[in-house]
């Protein structure tokens, strides 16, 4: 449950700070407490946690040959394609999150990818695997 809820924090940081680095991503609204702009971010990354947990496994599997051929790329526009879903889903609930075009989504996609690998290789967020002590 706990590690649950670190990489829930971690994916939400990352979705921050990208739209941040992004005009072409819209994370929230410019009007409202810090609380709720905080809410509203955790929320929209739980819906993206939902989605990459149920979605991409499936896209992935279809996907797959595409993956072979192009070595691994294709999992970047799966990536966009999750994040442009998670926009839509987001929508469903008032939780404000818009791209500008499948190339912004393209772009973000990589940017969480890379923020949240290097967040998780910080803080230790490996899943759950013991280190040994040096």
């Amino acid at each position: 449950m706990f590690r649950f809820l670190g990489h829930l924090i971690i994916v939400a940081v990352a979705l921050w700070l990208t739209s941040l680095l992004l005009p072409g991503m819209h994370l929230g609204g410019g009007e409202g407490t810090l609380v709720g702009q905080v809410l509203t971010v955790v929320g929209v990354a739980l819906i993206f946690a939902i989605v990459d947990a149920i979605v991409k496994p499936i896209l992935s599997f279809l996907a797959l040959p595409l993956t072979c051929l192009t070595l691994g790329l294709f999992m970047l526009v799966i990536n966009a394609v999750l994040l442009l879903l998670t926009s839509w889903v987001a929508g469903w609930f008032g939780l404000p999150l818009a791209f500008d075009g499948f190339w912004w989504a393209l772009l973000a996609g990589v940017i969480v990818g890379v923020l949240s690998s290097v967040f998780e290789a910080i803080l230790g967020a490996d899943g759950g695997r013991d280190r040994a002590d040096a």
